[in-house]
C-alpha cells in the first residue's frame, strides 16, 4: 500500500527519533551511576556540615554511588547558591539549604538568582531550635529576668550573632518586637567567634543552633535561657521554650533541607525524596542527628517549598519592622 508523502515522512521522522528517546529514558532510569556532589554554604565543622556528612554517608549507602561533601562558605550562604542555580540540573550536584536561604533572601536588596524558582526542593532533612545563651555567671538566668533587664538597665544588653542578617539576628530582634524592648546586636564572623566573646564576658547574650554550645553547657561556662522553637527540644529537655517564657506563639525553628538546581526531572526529585526520607528513617542516622540537636523531618518537596515561602515572608517582615538597613 502506497502511504502519502506527508505520512510518510511523519513516520519516518518518529522512527528517527526513537533512538534518542530511549537514550533518554535509559540516562533516567540508569541515575545515578557516577559521583554526586553535595554542597553547602557554611564553613566546615559546624552544624549543617555535620548534618551534610551524616546524610551524604547515608544516601552513597543506598543509592550506591560515592556522595562527597563540598563546603562552600561565603557571602551569607549565598555563593554557594548561586553556584547551584548556575549547576546542571542532571541530579548530580545538589546541595543543602538552611534557614539561612530565607533570610538572606529577605536581607540582600539584590541577589544573582531567584530564592525560590531557581531552586528544585527536594526534602526537609532537619529541623533545630535557635537557643539563647549567656555565660554561667550572668545575672539573667531566664527570659523573663531578660526581658525586666532590658526594659530598667542603662545601656542596651549586647548580643552576638554569626552575623547581620542571620537568623539569630532576626529572630532576637522578633523577640525584642514581641516584648517591645531594646537590645544591641553585635554581629561576629560566625558562632564561634561570637563564643568566644561571650566567654569573656565582652557580650551578655548570644544566639545560635545548640550544636556549637553543646561542650560548654556540659563545662559549666554557658547557661541557656530558653530555645525558640514553640516545644521543647528533645535534646535540651529540661530547658524552656521562648513561648512559655511569656510570649505565647513565638515558634522559630531552623531547618535543613535538599535542593536540586531548578529543573531536576520529576523521577530523580522523587527517588532521592524518598531515599532521604529512608535514611533519616533509620535509627543509628536519626540518633547521630539528634547528638547535635537536631531533629530528623523528611517532607514532601512541596511542603519543603511553602516553609521556605513562609520564612521569607515572615523575616521580610521582620527587617521592614525593625527598619534593618538591607544588604
Amino acid at each position: 500500500m502506497n502511504l502519502p508523502r506527508r505520512r510518510f515522512l511523519h513516520l519516518a521522522a518518529g522512527a528517527a527519533a526513537l533512538p534518542m528517546v530511549c537514550r533518554v529514558a535509559r540516562a533516567q532510569t540508569g541515575w545515578p551511576d557516577r559521583l554526586i556532589t553535595l554542597t553547602h554554604g557554611f564553613a566546615p565543622g559546624g552544624g549543617v556540615d555535620a548534618t551534610a556528612r551524616i546524610l551524604a554517608d547515608g544516601l552513597s549507602r543506598r543509592l550506591r554511588q560515592p556522595v562527597i561533601v563540598e563546603s562552600k562558605p561565603g557571602a551569607g550562604t549565598t555563593l554557594a547558591a548561586a553556584q547551584l542555580a548556575r549547576a546542571t540540573a542532571d541530579g548530580y550536584t545538589l546541595s543543602l539549604f538552611s534557614s539561612a536561604h530565607g533570610t538572606a533572601a529577605a536581607m540582600y536588596k539584590s541577589l544573582s538568582f531567584r530564592p525560590i524558582d531557581d531552586f528544585s526542593m527536594i526534602s526537609m532533612v532537619t529541623e533545630f531550635p535557635y537557643v539563647i545563651a549567656t555565660y554561667s555567671e550572668h545575672p539573667v538566668r531566664d527570659i523573663t529576668a531578660l526581658i525586666s533587664a532590658a526594659r530598667t538597665s542603662g545601656p542596651p544588653l549586647l548580643y552576638g550573632t554569626p552575623g547581620l542578617g542571620s537568623v539569630s539576628h532576626l529572630l532576637m530582634e522578633l523577640l525584642a518586637q514581641s516584648a517591645n524592648v531594646k537590645f544591641q546586636h553585635v554581629p561576629y564572623r560566625g558562632g564561634a567567634q561570637a563564643l568566644t566573646e561571650l566567654l569573656g564576658k565582652r557580650i551578655d547574650l548570644m544566639l545560635d543552633p545548640p550544636s556549637i554550645l553543646v561542650e560548654q553547657v556540659k563545662s559549666g561556662n554557658v547557661r541557656i535561657l530558653a530555645v525558640s522553637t514553640g516545644t521543647r527540644s528533645a535534646a535540651l529537655p529540661d530547658i524552656p521554650t521562648i513561648a512559655e517564657s511569656g510570649f505565647p506563639g513565638f515558634d522559630v525553628a531552623g531547618w535543613v533541607g535538599l535542593v536540586g538546581p531548578a529543573g531536576l526531572s520529576e523521577a530523580v526529585v522523587q527517588r532521592l525524596n524518598s531515599e532521604t526520607a529512608a535514611v533519616l528513617n533509620e535509627p543509628a542516622v536519626a540518633e547521630r542527628i539528634r547528638v547535635i540537636g537536631n531533629e530528623p523531618t523528611p517532607s514532601g518537596p512541596d511542603k519543603f517549598k511553602a516553609r521556605l515561602a513562609s520564612d521569607v515572608a515572615k523575616w521580610t517582615s521582620v527587617i521592614t519592622a525593625a527598619k534593618i538597613e538591607r544588604i
